[in-house]
């Protein structure tokens, strides 16, 4: 069963689906650079609250 968000006058459950590309598609989401994309993008979720369902990084896009 699906675990619902509640306030005090509502109860929802919102998924967003984002993707990120680089300027021109250019490839350079590689090594290193991609490993601290994915670290900082799991501390921005983290911080927020935000659960990530499924995730990936490729060379050109997140």
């Amino acid at each position: 069963m699906v675990e619902y968000r509640r306030s005090s006058h509502t109860i929802y459950d919102i998924k967003y689906h984002v993707i990120w590309v680089t300027k021109y598609r250019y490839k350079m989401l590689r090594g290193k650079i991609a490993e601290r994309l994915r670290d900082l993008i799991r501390q921005g979720c983290e911080a927020r609250k935000i659960t990530i369902v499924q995730g990936s990084v490729g060379k050109d896009h997140v």
